[in-house]
């Protein structure tokens, strides 16, 4: 098989490239495996967006839908085994990449791969002992090592994914939108691995930390000069990217490595290009650092396979972050204000889509039941 040198320049860099989509036509039909194989992918993420629009599309659930029906499964139960069915076969694709870096010193950062990743319910975003519940059934339900549960860093979300990673539940820290969000969901993963430290268990718990990049821009378009759109998702990952480097050499992580612990990755999220006048690949050459993740929709990712072109690393420090967050204050935009405003707007369009997913299938179901 022959890798694509752009996508490989991103893996040889020290960052790992996951796809930002699920559906059950892209495993039957070869697709991701092929990814795998020639786009260098080596992990996967969803969310109920995503499953919304895969289950909508054609009949690749209807059976499926049916059997578990008659069954008596319906809601939110028959959709988790439906989407768990699908993330189980992806956790089983990438699941040579995950023995292979398993094997590696913890303090590979980029060598901790082959994860996929499943949410719990949005409904769950305000219900902190919920949330600790459904991620402890869905990483049971799910029987796989390299499965991520998904719990958004909503101040509701972090005492959760503090008890979570105390229970050794991987987690996938969603909805984060800037560096303080960052840092809140970095210091429940530490509390969480310290407390197990002191237990006496392993330390060994993977998370990552998803930062969303692209609807920074998107919120911001019509109030800003010309000269800095689609610049502020990218000076925001800068500033998030000099805390991550910074966490990661503080003697408070260096001491739990010593003891075991692997890091919490940084991974960039939403980062397909929004703007239609703007590259297709701009989040991809902007945002290859070391040691991170980037999820990539598949229009995003077969754009840069064909024309993505590297510039260099990140720097470390987050390059002129600084500067060009002052010219967006400068401007009117209140960071901070925004930062929150955009994490509860993430959180309402995951239920939003979570409510219209399940009245899909509740919809199918019958239809389905009609016709028999």
């Amino acid at each position: 098989m022959t890798q694509n040198r752009h996508l490989r320049d991103l893996h040889d860099l020290g960052q790992s490239l996951w796809l930002d989509n699920i559906s059950r036509d892209l495993i039957d039909n070869g697709t991701l495996q092929r990814y795998i194989d020639e786009y260098s992918i080596t992990g996967l993420t969803s969310n109920p967006s995503i499953f919304d629009a895969a289950i909508g599309a054609g009949k690749a659930y209807d059976a499926g839908i049916r059997e578990k029906s008659q069954a008596g499964k319906s809601g939110e139960a028959l959709f988790m085994e439906l989407a768990l069915e699908d993330l189980c076969r992806a956790a089983d694709l990438f699941r040579p990449v995950f023995d292979i870096d398993a094997s590696q010193p913890v303090d590979s950062i980029h060598r901790n791969d082959g994860w996929v990743s499943m949410e719990v319910s949005p409904l769950l975003a305000d219900d902190c002992n919920g949330s600790i519940e459904a991620a402890t059934r869905i990483h049971r339900q799910a029987d796989r090592p390299n499965l991520f549960v998904k719990i958004p860093g909503t101040p509701e979300g972090v005492p959760a994914i503090e008890a979570s990673i105390f229970a050794g539940v991987p987690i996938n820290v969603t909805l984060l939108f800037s560096c303080e969000q960052y840092l809140a969901a970095a210091e429940a993963y530490l509390r969480g691995i310290e407390r197990r430290i002191e237990a006496g268990l392993d330390p060994h718990v993977a998370s990552v930390a998803s930062l969303f990049v692209s609807r920074w821009d998107v919120a911001v378009k019509d109030d800003v000069p010309a000269d800095l759109r689609n610049k502020l998702g990218i000076a925001i990952s800068g500033r998030t990217y000099r805390a991550y480097r910074d966490l990661l050499n503080s003697t408070r992580w260096r001491k739990l490595a010593s003891a075991g612990a692997q890091p919490q990755r940084l991974l960039w999220a939403s980062t397909g290009t929004k703007d239609p006048d703007a590259s297709a690949t701009l989040y991809l050459e902007a945002l290859a650092a070391p040691d991170t993740i980037n999820t990539v929709p598949e229009k995003t990712l077969q754009a840069f396979a064909d024309h993505g072109a590297l510039a260099g690393p990140m720097p470390v420090d987050g390059g002129d972050a600084e500067a060009v967050l002052a010219r967006f204050a400068a401007a009117g935009i209140d960071i901070d204000a925004l930062a929150i405003r955009l994490q509860q707007e993430g959180a309402r369009a995951f239920v939003k889509s979570w409510q219209h997913l399940l009245q899909a299938i509740t919809d199918k179901s019958a239809a389905l039941a009609s016709a028999r």
